[in-house]
Formats: structure tokens, sequence, C-alpha cells
């Protein structure tokens, strides 16, 4: 019997994705020395060991209190761990969002879930639930409103897409996510424009530009559960994703309902992005830069693009987080800023000197 040979380009992808994984590994124990405080990597092994499995090497007083304990694992550790998750949810519905609307410069945010969620976390500072609304709705944080206006904004755009009867296109979808991020951006400004509060408009500007700066363990929790399940559930769709890039004439012929999975698909992305958002504010570029990098050598095969973008998007985010954190003394950069400062070079770069089409080299 004639034994089967593994393609050496998908040996070798395999062998990336898991080179990626210790990558990302190392990045996050790596991340977690890096500071005003300067730890080593040992004290932060030893200090994750302990808490994880109780088992204790070395000085047994620095691993469960003190300063040192405190920077590792309330601070820092949590802050990490937040970038890696934020930035493998935002690279793995860019992967969607492209293949799903078959537009290559679309991102989480292309259906005007940033500019929902902005409109929502804007009015929660500079208006104030408890001026509008009483009881639990007066008091849910930037956070929940962030969220609200993200799914309502996507709710708005799943409606004018279907409006005029026919299919859920890219095209319709593409159309109504930039009338509905215009309209959101548009209140957005005016809230702004009307405000009063120096603070309020500091707060929000400081929002809008992102940040790990609110990560804490209790907030990890739900972002990480949700990153999960969608990347188990998006592994399991490799064969619909590739047809997406096929076209709609070209999946009815396989037998593929396209316009049931790209409903699915838009409904997925826009909840893991409007978490994403709603947790560390706008972080630009993600979503966008690193799926077009990885595509570029890793070509279009969701087998191998997709968990090869997740994983750039997490080493990606947690390093640009360690940049917005140490670069200046006493103060800390915006992450929005940090990411659309490397991307959008990058991603001139990209447009100039790789010819690469939307589908990569198979």
């Amino acid at each position: 019997m004639k034994r089967k040979h593994l393609n050496p380009r998908h040996a070798a992808l395999s062998t990336a994705i898991v080179i990626g994984i210790f990558a990302l590994i190392l990045s996050i124990l790596v991340a977690v020395t890096i500071g005003a405080v300067k730890v080593s990597l040992s004290d932060v092994y030893r200090i994750i060991l302990y808490q994880l499995t109780h088992i204790s090497i070395g000085d047994p007083g620095i691993l469960t209190g003190g300063t040192l304990y405190e920077i590792v694992w309330n601070l820092r550790l949590p802050r990490v761990l937040m970038g890696a998750v934020i930035g493998i949810l935002l690279s793995m519905c860019g992967v969607v969002m492209q293949a799903t609307v078959q537009n290559p410069l679309a991102d989480p945010y292309i259906l005007g879930i940033s500019s929902g969620a902005s409109l929502g976390a804007t009015f929660s500072i500079m208006i104030g639930a408890a001026a509008v609304f009483t009881g639990v709705l007066a008091s849910m944080g930037t956070a929940f409103w962030a969220f609200f206006g993200a799914l309502g904004a996507m709710a708005l755009v799943m409606v004018l897409a279907r409006m005029g009867g026919g299919r859920i296109t890219s095209a319709k979808l593409v159309l109504a996510g930039s009338v509905v991020g215009s309209l959101c951006s548009a209140f957005t400004n005016m809230m702004i424009y009307i405000g009063k509060d120096a603070e309020n408009m500091k707060t929000v500007t400081y929002w809008l530009l992102g940040s790990m700066v609110s990560a804490r363990w209790d907030k990890i929790l739900l972002p990480g559960i949700l990153m999960a399940a969608g990347l188990i559930f998006f592994l399991t769709q490799m064969r619909n994703l590739n047809t997406l890039l096929l076209g709609d004439e070209a999946a009815i012929t396989l037998g593929v309902d396209l316009t049931k999975w790209r409903r699915i698909y838009m409904i997925a992305t826009s909840l893991l992005s409007a978490v994403a958002v709603c947790t560390c504010g706008i972080v630009g570029f993600v979503g966008l830069m690193i799926p077009h990098i990885v595509r570029g050598f890793a070509g279009s095969d969701h087998r191998f693009l997709l968990p090869l973008a997740a994983l750039t998007g997490g080493i990606f985010l947690i390093w640009a987080d360690v940049l917005a954190r140490v670069m200046m003394a006493n103060s800390e950069i915006p992450l929005g800023v940090i990411t659309s400062a490397v991307g959008a070079p990058i991603f001139v770069y990209m447009m100039v000197k790789k010819s690469y089409g939307f589908g990569g080299k198979d």
C-alpha cells in the first residue's frame, strides 16, 4: 500500500504553529519581567509555578506575598495575559471577517462595531448613565455600555443588510457597516463637543485610544472563555471558510449555503470583537494587519492561516503593550497609539512591496 506523503509546505506550516505556541508562552513569561521594577525570569517562573501547582522552589516567602508577588501575580501577569487574549481575539476575528465579506481590507470593526462601542462608552462617561436611567442600568460601568453599543451597531447593520430583500451579501454588509459606523461616530463627536467636563473628555479620549491598564484576574475570565470558544468553533469551520473565498456561485455548486454561514460568522465575530473592545477600548490595526502579514507566507488555507494569525496577534499585542508601558518614564502611552504607529508603516510596506492577492499563495 502506498504511503501518503505529507505536503512539505503543510509540514512547514504545522511546525510554524508549534513554534508559535512556544513563542507565545515565552513572550508571556518574558513580558512579565519587563517594567519599572526589574524581575528575573526565574522569579516569574517560580511564582507562577507555585500559584498553579503549589510546588515551592527556592525562598517560599516571595511566592505568596510581598512586593515581588504583587507585581508579578496581581499586576503584570493579568495584563500580559489580557494582551494575549485580546490579540488572539482581534486577529481571529480579522481572518474570519475578511473571508466572510471577501474583502482584504476588512477587520473586526468594519461593521461599525468599534464606532458603536465608542458611542456606548462616550454616553456612559460624558452624559452619565445615572442621568438617564435609574437602578441597575445606572450602575453599569463603561464596559457594559460599550458592549451594549457594539451589539446595537451589529444589530442595525444586520437589519440594513437585509433591507430590500434578497440575500445578505458581502457588499451589503460593508455598505451597512460604513453607514452605521458614520452614524455612531457622528453621535459620539456630538457628545464630546457638547461635554463640559474636561476630566470626562480626557477619560473618553484615553478609552478610545485603548489600554490594558484595567486588566485584572476577574476581567480576564469572560474574554478568555469566549476566545477559547471562538477559536474552537472557527477551527471546525475550515471547509466553509475556505469555500467563502471561492464566492457565492462556487459555494452553491459545492452545496454550501453561504447566506446562512455568513450571518453566523458575522454575529460570532461581532460578539467577540465587542468583548475585546469593551475590555480594553479601541485597539486598531491588529485585526487588519496581522491576517495580512500571516497570509503573505501561510497562504489562504484557513487550516494554517487561522491558528498562525491568532498566535501572531497574541504575541504582537503582548509586546505592543510592553512598549506602551515602558517607552515613557512615569507615564503610559495608549495602546492604540502603539498599534497604529507600528501597523500603519507595515501595512503601507506590504501594499507597495508585496503584490500577493487576497487569497495569498496556496
